[in-house]
């Protein structure tokens, strides 16, 4: 006779780059800018760093500790009720006109699969939380900020920085908290940059988003699916 017992589904994994894959800009280079933009900072100096900075993410060389300690430093100085108007009202004016339709269309449909969404990004949580939130994620791993004895951020990290390698560390991390591992699950990773390769190669089903030339050469040299998310203009 035939078995009754249902056959064993893996759980299934939604697993999302934000920065020029869910959002069509780079939201920590962007709050540089904006900081600038109000004050905070010098613009030539400030600017000059940024710029040395997003030139080594894209290079794959960036040095995560240095960035965390230059991004969050006009933040320190001003203490968390100015960071969070601050914050509110980057999303205001820079993220929230940039969200696009498209985006929202790719992870609702995950929803409606039943996935489990989590963005996974190398930005830090500061800047990120708000923008995950506004996307309707609750699941975010981002670069963890240490803090002091009152709560606030120290411009160090927090445990291991998810870049690169980072990445699948703090997924399997994720994982092991809620009793899985990657042969447990189902993964889908949407990805627009070389750095993410580590993560792109660990899941199921590797999806090049929005990608850089380097990425989308690779992905078709792998067969990987390639998504141009941003094509049509909002």
């Amino acid at each position: 006779m035939p078995s009754s017992s249902a056959p064993n589904v893996r759980p299934r994994l939604a697993l999302f780059d934000l920065d020029h894959t869910l959002l069509p800009l780079d939201s920590d280079y962007e709050w540089g800018v904006f900081t600038t933009r109000i004050g905070w900072t010098d613009p030539q100096e400030f600017g000059r760093r940024n710029d040395a900075f997003f030139a080594d993410y894209q290079a794959g060389t960036l040095n995560v500790h240095d960035y965390v300690r230059f991004a969050t430093e006009a933040v320190r100085e001003r203490g968390s009720k100015a960071a969070d108007e601050a914050h509110a009202q980057f999303m205001r004016e820079v993220i929230t006109p940039a969200i696009r339709p498209a985006a929202r269309a790719l992870l609702q449909a995950h929803r409606e699969a039943g996935d489990e969404i989590v963005i996974v990004t190398a930005t830090n949580e500061f800047i990120t939380r708000p923008i995950a939130q506004a996307l309707g994620v609750d699941e975010l791993l981002a670069v963890q900020l240490a803090r002091d004895g009152s709560g606030w951020i120290t411009g160090e990290i927090d445990g291991h920085p998810t870049m690169r390698e980072g990445k699948v560390l703090r997924m399997q991390q994720w994982l092991g908290q809620r009793g899985l591992d990657w042969s447990g699950v189902e993964s889908t990773f949407y990805s627009d940059s070389m750095n993410d390769v580590p993560l792109l190669e660990k899941v199921d089903h590797p999806v090049a988003t929005n990608p850089d030339a380097r990425l989308r050469a690779l992905a078709q040299q792998r067969g990987w699916r390639i998504l141009d998310l941003f094509t049509e203009h909002p």
